[in-house]
């Protein structure tokens, strides 16, 4: 089964830790700081697949991702499915990283999304521990 596009299925089903992106910067005021780490909004992928991030859960630093659109070989009937649905929660584990699951068709991998930049995240799948694949995302 061909999973969303091999891309998608690197993001989706994507182990290194990518340092946080301030922690080599300046400091800086505390409202700019938190603005600059702020991991809601929409990302898009070098193949044009997108999510929409957002804090969740009950202590509302999960990271939460819908699927908002997929492009090329990935938009197959089977994927499109997918459109629209929260396929991915991850638990925050450092400043600017989330450790959890992206799940869709059955298929589940284990997830360290990290965000490098105020407008960039990483997602780093691995299934079965060693079929591993990072994407970088830009905010739209």
């Amino acid at each position: 089964m061909q999973f969303l596009k091999t891309g998608l299925v690197a993001g989706l089903l994507l182990a290194t830790s990518i340092p946080a992106f301030a922690q080599d910067a300046a400091p800086a005021a505390e409202g700019e700081a938190a603005l600059a780490a702020d991991p809601s909004g929409d990302f898009v992928d070098e193949y044009g697949t997108s999510f929409s991030f957002t804090l969740c859960g009950e202590s509302g630093t999960d990271l939460c991702g819908v699927l908002t659109n997929l492009e090329g070989e990935s938009a197959t009937e089977e994927n499109l499915a997918f459109v629209g649905k929260q396929v991915m929660q991850a638990q925050q584990t450092a400043p600017n990283e989330w450790k959890g699951s992206l799940s869709a068709g059955g298929l589940t991998a284990d997830a360290t999304i990290t965000q490098t930049g105020p407008d960039t995240i990483e997602i780093q799948g691995c299934r079965a521990g060693i079929l591993c694949q990072t994407l970088a995302y830009n905010r739209v």
